[in-house]
């Protein structure tokens, strides 16, 4: 199976890591669509609202990363799972989000369910 990378989209673009995908509902402050580069958004992979703003408030990484993984078991959500599960057949790709703490992000734990054998 190809790789999932994980970055920020704010970082510089590298062709060795494949397809670039953000991850995040709301578009990056500051960041033009030409400059990101992006070969995919889907919206249905991104933490609610809800969600999002009960981690940035204090919310601690376990409860988050439970509810996010609810939050993926929706329909709309398992049809972006499997179209980018199809297109790692291909290529690599790289899940893009503004967060900082990449390792606590909500992008870990969507690449933590792709690579999971199914």
């Amino acid at each position: 199976m190809p790789t999932i990378h994980l970055g920020r989209v704010y970082d510089p673009h590298r062709p060795e890591d494949g397809a670039r995908i953000l991850v995040d509902r709301l578009w990056p402050r500051g960041l033009s669509k030409e400059i990101a580069a992006l070969d995919g958004w889907p919206k249905a992979l991104t933490p609610s609202t809800e969600l999002r703003r009960w981690y940035h408030d204090g919310g601690d990484y376990p409860t988050f990363r439970s509810r996010y993984l609810a939050e993926l078991s929706a329909a709309d959500a398992r049809a972006e799972l499997d179209a980018l599960r199809a297109q790692l057949t291909s290529s690599p790709i790289i899940l893009l989000t503004a967060s900082k703490d990449l390792d606590h992000s909500h992008a870990a734990v969507l690449r933590e369910l792709l690579t999971e054998p199914r």
